[in-house]
């Protein structure tokens, strides 16, 4: 028998969290096993709905681990498509949650839904996860001690907004890019600031807003400080191209090729135009004075 919960958890941010802490210990208490029954991709992508504009918060691999280290023992990928998207939450529970993977406790957000005739209120769903034969558990929503209610959408709108420790408060972790290094201009290094310019490896993840960026950087197997630019290099020009490279302090190997992992700590500053190659030169000099100053 098995406690699970379902839904995207674009992000497993502290508001999943409390539905999967939930999950995991009754599970616990109970002898159980715990279990997460998601989807991939995002439902949006194949029913076509603003998916040019949706920007994830977690990778597949990402939400997995994330889920993982939480305590959850098994994570179910179910592939979304049209198929899927028409099946009723009845049969949802029947033949997915039951038959499949004998889930008898269901654990439900605040404004859980699933099923292409699912109820707007969570209650009325759980009475059908009960009719079915499932025990229904459901979740308040989890508010900041700010007041500020924690969701996928609203981690976005932190990220847009070049608000990364805010972001990072909402996650419960500091947010982060994966990539590989590829080749740039060189005109950091002409600077005498090597920079390592990141090819994403998911490109629907999520890009902070232009902006400098306080970051740690993973690297070979080991980790340091960095300054991360994030935007379209208005003084040297970019054609319109937004790029994420990072200088990494105290560090001038050569890495093209290589993973990359960034941590976004804090915002420095708005990404500018400057009059020149020297007056950029002497910013970042201030830049990364302002990140050393801060360890």
């Amino acid at each position: 028998m098995v406690v699970a919960a379902t839904g995207f958890f674009d992000g497993v941010h502290l508001g999943h969290r409390i539905i999967l802490d939930r999950v995991r210990s009754i599970a616990v208490d109970t002898g159980r096993k715990s279990s997460v029954v998601t989807f991939w991709p995002h439902p949006r992508t194949v029913l076509q709905q603003d998916a040019d504009r949706l920007r994830l918060l977690t990778s597949l691999e990402e939400k997995r681990n994330l889920m993982r280290g939480i305590g959850i023992g098994r994570v179910e990928v179910i592939p979304f498509d049209r198929t899927f998207s028409t099946l009723s939450s009845e049969d949802f529970i029947r033949k997915v949650l039951i038959e499949r993977y004998g889930v008898s406790t269901l654990v439900l957000g605040y404004d859980h839904r699933f099923g292409h005739d699912a109820p707007s209120d969570v209650r009325l769903l759980a009475d059908r996860v009960l009719a079915c034969g499932i025990e229904p558990v459901i979740c308040g929503r989890y508010v900041m001690p700010d007041g500020t209610a924690v969701s996928s959408t609203e981690i976005r709108k932190a990220l847009d907004s070049c608000r990364v420790k805010d972001a990072g408060k909402m996650l419960g972790y500091d947010y982060s890019l994966s990539g590989v290094v590829v080749s740039g201009n060189r005109i950091g290094r002409t600077l005498g600031f090597p920079t390592a310019n990141m090819e994403l490896y998911d490109p629907l993840k999520a890009v902070p807003g232009n902006g400098v960026y306080q970051v740690d950087v993973s690297v070979c197997g080991n980790s340091y400080k960095g300054v991360c630019n994030i935007g379209v290099r208005p003084t040297i020009g970019t054609g319109g191209t937004r790029v994420i490279e990072t200088h990494i302090l105290d560090f001038n190997e050569d890495i093209y090729g290589l993973d990359i992992r960034i941590n976004f700590l804090r915002h420095i500053r708005p990404e500018r135009k400057f009059d020149n190659l020297e007056e950029l030169k002497l910013r970042l000099q201030k830049d990364i004075l302002t990140v050393r100053e801060s360890l």
